[in-house]
């Protein structure tokens, strides 16, 4: 579940709860009863490089290609 940070706008109060994606939007500070807004921040994740599948999960031309079978062997061998 997703932590997300909310401020009150009258006493300046943040605090952090934990919820469900579901569930509703905070809007009461516990303090002093006023209006709470949510934060929004930057990401702590951040993804560098050109690509996933550019780089990793695709490896050179020449690996790609099938290895070339040995059937021509096994043939000349049977007669």
């Amino acid at each position: 579940m997703p932590t997300y940070q909310y401020q009150c706008t009258e006493c300046g109060e943040g605090l952090e709860a934990v919820q469900k994606f579901t569930d509703d939007a905070l809007t009461e500070c516990p303090n002093c009863q006023g209006r709470l807004k949510k934060v929004f921040s930057a990401v702590g994740i951040v993804f560098k490089g050109s690509g996933f599948y550019r780089n990793d999960s695709r490896g050179s031309s020449s690996s790609s290609t099938p290895a070339a079978s040995k059937s021509s062997d096994s043939s000349t061998s049977s007669s």
